[in-house]
């Protein structure tokens, strides 16, 4: 019941502000009339002030408000980065948005409820560790990597980041291009919903049988010096009923790879599972924007032209470098969420 409470405070305030905009739009009406020209002026502006601020609620603040709440409202996130088409540079380009990532986090990752309140100080709730990576190369101090999974903890996570699945291409002359040819990357990103029964409210969203978990232990392979060839720190998990498998070496702990991988395959199997609903849910399906599928070209970063260019919504910025020192993603990501809500909304209102 709390939740509830909570969850329909965010209306309370706008829908009693709608309220006494219109009684006083209706006290107005009759001095519109009136003899006196002074009077009818004021009620005039008062009149265009009112209207101005019921349009506003009714096209900006109280739609999203009417929306049913995310199930994953208050879901953490895994980014998987994936380096793909383009090789070194690739990689490169993968460091640059797990960058662009952990700078956003440092810049916005406030508690959800907190978003656009200045009083909402800056890093409340949200907090990034990188749990595994694989590095190719490194470039003039700059790492290049094949792969990285970063977990972002905090309310409100998943529901910022899922925007930022899917192909992330990058249109540059790298540095070891002496003929001034611009040379195409691609990176993949893959954002998962992470819950680990932390809370109740986790533990009713989404729960894995660990009778259904096969578990093994090996030696880690690849670079690590003696001790990839005495200890049995690897650790790979599958899940008998889905045959998805998680494999983590990163760390020398078996006992650290062990609950870094029950991470990485609890989120693959509710990203699974929110899935197959959406799948089911007509309505969701046709309110998701397009473009959220993994393998979709979702976002072009031009560094010719300074621009990036974001393909569902159309949104374009000149201001690359400020979109991935992080501060500028959230006028992307923004534009995302709200397309979605419009689409939503669009949605309601045909079933109605």
């Amino acid at each position: 019941m709390s939740k509830t409470i909570k969850e329909l405070e965010a209306l309370v305030q706008p829908w009693e502000e709608w309220k006494r905009a219109s009684a006083a739009l209706e006290e107005t009406v009759p001095l519109l009339q009136d003899s006196d020209p002074s009077l009818r002026s004021l009620a005039e502006e008062e009149s265009v002030a009112l209207q101005e601020t019921l349009n506003t609620l009714v096209q900006e603040v109280l739609p999203p408000l009417l929306l049913p709440v995310s199930p994953t409202q208050d879901v953490s996130a895994l980014v998987e980065i994936k380096a793909g088409a383009g090789g070194e540079e690739a990689g490169l380009f993968a460091g640059d948005l797990l960058r662009m990532y952990t700078r956003y986090v440092d810049l916005w990752g406030r508690d959800v409820s907190a978003r656009g309140d200045p009083s909402g100080a800056s890093g409340k709730g949200w907090k990034t560790t990188i749990i595994s990576e694989s590095l190719t190369a490194t470039t003039g101090g700059r790492p290049a990597y094949k792969e990285v999974t970063l977990e972002i903890k905090g309310r409100g996570a998943y529901d910022t980041f899922r925007w930022e699945t899917g192909v992330h291409r990058v249109q540059r002359v790298p540095a070891t291009e002496t003929s001034g040819r611009m040379h195409t990357s691609a990176v993949a990103v893959v954002v998962l919903p992470l819950t680990e029964n932390e809370t109740e409210g986790d533990a009713a969203l989404f729960e894995v049988d660990e009778k259904d978990v096969r578990l093994e232990v090996m030696r880690a392979r690849g670079a690590g010096g003696q001790h990839v060839n005495k200890t049995e720190s690897a650790v790979r998990l599958t899940h008998i009923p889905t045959g998805i498998t998680v494999s983590m070496q990163d760390s020398r702990s078996q006992h650290t790879n062990k609950q870094y991988a029950w991470k990485v395959l609890r989120s693959r199997l509710f990203d699974r599972k929110l899935r197959e609903d959406a799948e089911r849910n007509r309505d969701t399906r046709r309110t998701l924007i397009k473009g959220m599928d993994r393998s979709d070209k979702i976002r072009t970063y031009n560094y010719v032209q300074d621009r990036v260019t974001d393909h569902r919504t159309g949104f374009s910025t000149m201001n690359l470098s400020n979109v991935l020192d992080g501060e500028g993603l959230e006028v992307i990501i923004d534009s995302c969420r709200k397309r979605n809500e419009e689409d939503a909304m669009a949605g309601l209102l045909n079933d109605g």
